[in-house]
């Protein structure tokens, strides 16, 4: 799952989405999405239900969690231990598409760990960049 993390911002109460907030989010989203229907398309999954699928879990989590990491806690460790939630909720959406254990373990494992990879890179590159732009 691809997280923007955005360590320099303090946060503020009461809460309030605001656009940057909003935009965030999407991006995150859209990455997400993205790379991990790619990463199914390399795998040479090609069943519409499974690829369409992939679309709607990570709606239903990387939200979640990218609003966790945002708003409440940004540490690597919760981080990680939301990862494998997310990890487990879509082994198991998965499983109920493909009706493989197995793969559906794989597809979970690969899709979360590239795109959490990738988000990674991408947000200490923005915090790099940030610093000297």
């Amino acid at each position: 799952m691809f997280h923007l993390l955005d360590i320099a911002r303090p946060l503020s109460f009461p809460l309030e989405a605001d656009n940057e907030m909003v935009m965030q989010l999407l991006a995150a989203l859209i990455l997400t999405i993205l790379i991990e229907y790619g990463v199914l398309w390399m795998l040479l999954e090609r069943r519409k239900k499974v690829l369409l699928s992939s679309i709607a879990v990570n709606v239903l989590t990387n939200v979640p969690l990218n609003l966790y990491v945002m708003l409440v806690n940004d540490s690597m460790g919760d981080i990680l231990i939301g990862e494998a939630v997310v990890f487990l909720v879509e082994a198991l959406w998965y499983w109920f598409f493909t009706r493989n254990l197995k793969l559906a373990a794989i597809y979970s494992f690969l899709c979360n760990a590239i795109s959490f990879l990738i988000g990674l890179l991408l947000s200490y590159a923005y915090v790099f960049m940030a610093d000297y732009f």
